[in-house]
Parts: structure tokens; C-alpha cells; sequence
């Protein structure tokens, strides 16, 4: 029987992060879910006529900043900026949403698009969602575990690019 990732330790691991990216960290961003059906696409299959986005949701979140770069290629010069942003997978929960790969974030008036989003953060090393039941030497693991985070890599792009218009937050 597992000893550690029960409910108990969950919801005091639940409370601390919230409560820690909320009044502690306090970073925010907002997620631009991109809009598929609305989007018409070419015989290349690339967007046709620019992209749609709904949103935008606002969230706490831990973002770390990458170094810019500036590659040299055969056009010129060119500019290269990416942040890690992780959300609390129960703030997404609560606010109705999942980023997905393509989505747009907005970070300090500067536009992010995500690349990578990965989705298996679990607390004591256990998915709750997959307990291998039946298991005759530990019985009950799916009362164990917790998936707690979603972490998106992404790439800047720049704002006249999207077609985004900032009405408000």
C-alpha cells in the first residue's frame, strides 16, 4: 500500500501551490485559445485568411524567462525569445480550459505561441488515472497520486503577426 499521495497530502499540496502562485509569485498571463473551426485553411494546409482566437483567460502561473538570441541567417538577422510557463492543472480545471499547442499567451505585452505542452507533472510519481487495478500487492492506488501542473515551452511572436487586438483584461 502506498504511503505517501493520498487525498490528505493532495489537498495540502493543492492549498500551498495555490496559494503560493497567488499571493506570493503573482505572475500572470492570459491564453488566447486558438479557434479551429473558424480558421479556413489552403490546399498547403496553412491558415487562409489569418487565425482566430477566443479569449483571453487570465492565470496565475510560474513563467520563467529565457535568454534572448539574435541568429544570423542568409535573410539577416533575427530575433529568437521563448518562456516556460506552468500552470496549476486546478486553475486550468476551474477556468474551463487546456493549452494546447498553437495557442497564444500574452506575457508583459509581448505574444507567445506554444510549441510543447507537457502534461505529466505527478506528485509522488503516481497518475492517478491509470491505478493498474487490479493489483494484489497494493490494493486502492487509484486513491493515490496527482497530476499537478501543465508546463508550456513556447517561441515570441511578434504582436502584428496574430491579428490580436487588446480591448481588456
Amino acid at each position: 500500500m502506498a504511503i505517501f499521495g493520498s487525498a490528505r497530502d493532495i489537498s495540502m499540496f493543492r492549498h500551498i501551490n495555490r496559494e503560493l502562485l497567488g499571493n506570493v509569485i503573482t505572475q500572470q498571463c492570459a491564453i488566447y485559445k486558438f479557434i479551429l473551426d473558424k480558421t479556413t485553411v489552403n490546399m498547403y494546409g496553412e491558415a487562409a485568411g489569418g487565425k482566430f482566437y477566443d479569449g483571453p483567460v487570465l492565470l496565475n502561473a510560474l513563467i520563467t524567462v529565457k535568454d534572448n538570441t539574435t541568429p544570423i541567417t542568409e535573410f539577416g538577422a533575427d530575433f529568437d525569445w521563448s518562456i516556460e510557463v506552468a500552470f496549476l492543472r486546478d486553475d486550468l480545471v476551474d477556468a474551463n480550459t487546456q493549452p494546447e499547442v498553437g495557442d497564444i499567451i500574452l506575457y508583459q505585452e509581448s505574444y507567445f505561441e506554444i510549441d510543447n505542452a507537457i502534461h505529466a507533472q505527478y506528485f509522488a510519481g503516481k497518475d492517478p488515472d491509470y491505478p493498474y487495478n487490479p493489483n494484489p500487492l497494493n490494493p486502492g492506488l487509484s486513491n493515490f497520486g496527482y497530476n499537478v501542473s501543465i508546463i508550456c515551452q513556447t517561441h515570441y511572436v511578434p504582436a502584428d503577426r496574430l491579428n490580436l487586438i487588446k480591448t481588456r483584461l
